[in-house]
């Protein structure tokens, strides 16, 4: 799936500046195209705006300026309803902080976005994308009875278990010391290669970095060459 970034920016009025209409610019004229199947990397320092570009790009916040086409869509000729549909069904999401709901075993968080889709025995799928992570034995454990490593593997088999075209993950190894996160890093591209999936990741992880087929390095909100 082709993504096309058009001089996308973001700025936001600064609290209590409203008189002297001071406004931060986190993102300016943003410009980039991820073709299918391709591995991007998004690195800069913090507060380069990393996060809000991915953010942006998954169409979860709305830019100043610009445009995000997905497959030739405006993204943000959608409404917000639109966004979320088009999300949920060719986007999937891996976050620094795993974001798996803890009330719920690694099955069930598996199984959630795939009863969301409509699939139609969601939990078949679930113990198959569980078992490629090399959880099978983990399925009815909750997210704190699994180590970092293993919550980032249930966040992973949920983020491929619904096919998606366009994975976004923002640090996705930032919580794992540095060998487990070598597994995760290993485990995704493999999961990428199986299916196809065209990757953007924000990082500061030289070693996830360099795993990509092309860095974007931010600076102040601006790519730089």
């Amino acid at each position: 799936m082709r993504i096309e970034v058009d001089k996308l920016g973001k700025s936001v009025r600064l609290a209590g500046e409203e008189e002297s209409g001071d406004t931060l610019h986190i993102l300016a004229d943003v410009s980039f195209t991820v073709n299918p199947g391709e591995t991007v990397a998004v690195v800069g320092s913090s507060g380069s705006g990393k996060s809000t570009l991915l953010g942006l790009l998954a169409g979860l916040d709305v830019p100043s300026t610009g445009r995000v086409r997905v497959d030739g869509e405006d993204l943000f000729a959608l409404d917000e309803d639109g966004r979320a549909a088009l999300r949920g069904r060719c986007m999937g999401f891996v976050f620094q902080s795993f974001q798996l709901l803890p009330g719920l075993t690694a099955l069930e968080n598996v199984m959630l976005p795939l009863e969301l889709a409509g699939v139609a025995d969601a939990a078949a799928v679930a113990r198959e994308h569980l078992a490629s992570v090399g959880l099978a034995d983990r399925l009815g454990h909750r997210p704190d009875q699994l180590s970092g490593g293993e919550q980032q593997r249930v966040a992973l088999a949920r983020a491929f278990a619904v096919s998606p075209r366009i994975l976004l993950a923002d640090e996705p190894t930032g919580n794992l010391d540095a060998g487990t996160g070598g597994q995760i890093i290993d485990l995704m591209f493999e999961l990428n290669r199986r299916q196809g999936a065209s990757l953007v990741i924000v990082t500061h992880d030289p070693a996830l970095a360099a795993r990509c087929g092309r860095q974007l390095r931010l600076e102040a909100g601006r790519l730089t060459p």
